[in-house]
């Protein structure tokens, strides 16, 4: 079973940077889409990021769109979140999430749907404050 476990979170400044990981085990990332979403508390998950297997294709929400920018590692079996710039509104627990995607497969447009994806981490706090 595909496991994903986020990390990196914490508490930053505006203007400050964080990166997020999502560690996978159990299985191989390399036929696995990754998606990043996040939920501020009194609001509906909503997605930040999103790569294909192969890293190919990426995608961001217009939010975070410059500011944010997706990787991944699949011989280190790690999707990399790198968050720049960051703003108030950006305080949120992150989620990685996976979905089954050969490395041909680039269907961003699948790839933005929340139920698309069947694997999720726990989370990982975001807060910028000052």
């Amino acid at each position: 079973q595909l496991q994903l476990v986020e990390s990196g979170g914490g508490l930053v400044q505006p203007g400050g940077s964080l990166i997020l990981s999502c560690a996978a085990s159990g299985y191989t990332l390399d036929y696995y889409a990754i998606g990043w979403f996040r939920q501020a508390p009194g609001k509906e998950r909503e997605g930040v990021s999103f790569i294909s297997s192969s890293g190919g294709s990426t995608h961001y929400a217009d939010s975070v769109k410059g500011r944010f920018t997706v990787s991944r590692d699949n011989i280190e079996n790690t999707v990399y979140l790198r968050m720049n710039s960051l703003k108030p509104e950006d305080t949120a627990v992150y989620y990685c999430a996976a979905g089954f995607a050969p490395p041909h497969d680039d269907r961003i447009r699948v790839f933005t749907t929340e139920d698309w994806y069947d694997s999720w981490g726990q989370g990982t706090q975001v807060t910028v404050s000052s």
